[in-house]
């Protein structure tokens, strides 16, 4: 699953240097300079919004070293993948502050993972927890097809107390004017982490890190279909040191499924972020964000799953003791400017691992951490480069899970000796104009998929992004 996160990048940058969430759904293509206030003349809200963008992410690893092979384990040959997306950002205003978004989008092709063999078709987006591209869904086809990723409605209460800052137009938001003291609505189709655990520096697969323990909380399990979106609701009351946020999502059918659950709290997850806006190192703008979530729904245990696949001779399936459950967890971001154009990032998250994983990847705890350097400190405003590391692990629970031949999301090798994940990632965008870039990214995986035997592998890929 693609993380989907594309549109909420600008609306961060308002947040750490201002003081105030706008509540956008969606991820701007690049951060943006921090709103302008405007104490004297107020602009005109935008009425109609129009923007789009195209990616096209191509990845490739070599041959590595793998004592065994299983149903999820990355191929050990060598192996590319490719993945293509356009997505049109629809937006309206609806008398003074409802605003109504639509999001079209044509996707196609594959993650890494286990190309066409002996006739059988591609499985991508397999062979580790910590997976390669966030551009990438755990759905795949060959041709292309399109979807409305997003369908949502945004309105925010402006609460006073404060001078009006300007919002510039851009990918699902409306340029206008906004108290810093506001409360924002939404409700709809559209992605948790559009408006959860958002970070300046890593949360943008079209622009900045492509891994997906790096671009959001490992940890955090959050609702979502196959492609990353689900329907759900949320509110952010903002202020101008602090702002807290909380939502209700529905979870998808089964575990791991294309479709979302259609009753309504029959399986849900509500979530709860405090942001607290800081100003260390001399001044400079930054925030630290704290997470709590729930999944309540119909959830196997590892325990369960070992128990009948022992009494059957047959290896552990959680489908066959999944009963009602509740299985939570959370995660600290931290995002701060350190110098001029220099940015340091971390995320630290755990869930209860007892269960298995319901809608993101197999990972049970995560520490993620980089830098991002805007081009700005060398003369080349619209390029970036970002390094950064990721450790994931699984509860013990899980680990025999897997090493009894037990399949995951993203993880099943048919055995394991188990091993936390390790991942290195760097990369660097290149800007021929303010709206189109190739960004060359390099990462490697010691351990993927929790192996010890298996790795480590290194992935080399390429992306070319385009938006107006």
């Amino acid at each position: 699953m693609r993380s989907c996160r594309y549109l909420l990048i600008k609306t961060a940058l308002f947040v750490t240097c201002c003081g105030a969430s706008l509540g956008t759904v969606g991820r701007a293509a690049e951060p943006a300079p921090s709103p302008s206030e405007t104490p004297s003349a107020t602009p005109a809200p935008e009425r109609l919004s129009v923007h789009g963008q195209a990616t096209d992410t191509q990845q490739y690893h070599g041959s590595f070293t793998s004592a065994y092979v299983g149903p999820q384990s990355l191929y050990p040959g060598p192996e590319t993948a490719k993945t293509i997306d356009a997505t049109l950002f629809l937006g309206a205003r609806i008398g003074k502050s409802l605003e109504v978004y639509v999001d079209p989008e044509i996707d196609q092709g594959f993650g890494l993972g286990q190309p066409p063999m002996n006739g059988m078709p591609t499985e991508g987006t397999v062979g580790a927890a910590g997976f390669f591209s966030a551009e990438a869904y755990k759905v795949g086809r060959d041709s292309s097809y399109g979807r409305i990723q997003r369908a949502f409605v945004r309105d925010v209460v402006q609460r006073g107390g404060g001078d009006a800052t300007t919002v510039d137009p851009d990918i699902n938001q409306l340029g206008g004017a906004i108290d810093p003291k506001n409360l924002t609505l939404t409700a709809g189709k559209f992605s948790v982490v559009d408006v959860f655990d958002n970070n300046v520096y890593a949360h943008d697969p079209k622009n900045d890190f492509l891994n997906w323990t790096i671009v959001d909380m490992g940890a955090f399990d959050y609702a979502a279909d196959a492609w990353g979106y689900t329907y759900g609701v949320s509110a952010e009351l903002n202020g101008p040191h602090a702002s807290v946020r909380a939502g209700l999502f529905q979870l998808s059918a089964t575990p791991n499924a294309i479709a979302i659950e259609k009753t309504p709290f029959r399986q849900f997850s509500p979530i709860v972020e405090y942001e607290r806006h800081t100003s260390l190192f001399g001044g400079r703008p930054g925030s630290i964000k704290a997470l709590v979530y729930a999944d309540d729904g119909y959830l196997g245990s590892y325990a369960d799953a070992l128990a009948l696949g022992q009494m059957t001779n047959q290896l552990p399936d959680p489908a066959l003791v999944r009963k009602r459950n509740i299985k939570s967890g959370g995660g600290i971001n931290i995002a701060q400017e350190v110098a001029n154009n220099v940015g340091f990032f971390a995320r630290l998250s755990a869930m209860n691992g007892t269960f298995e994983a319901d809608e993101f990847t197999d990972v049970d705890r995560s520490l993620s951490t980089g830098i991002a350097i805007d081009g700005h400190l060398y003369h080349r405003p619209d390029d970036a480069f970002g390094l950064a590391g990721a450790f994931n692990g699984i509860s013990n629970a899980a680990q025999r899970f897997f090493a009894a031949g037990g399949l995951g999301i993203l993880v099943g090798d048919g055995a394991q000796t188990y091993g936390g994940e390790r991942i290195l990632e760097t990369y660097y965008k290149a800007s021929f104009t303010k709206h189109f870039g190739v960004t060359f990214d390099y990462q490697r995986i010691a351990n993927p998929a929790y192996d010890v035997v298996r790795g480590p592998v290194s992935v080399y890929g390429a992306r070319y992004h385009l938006d107006f």
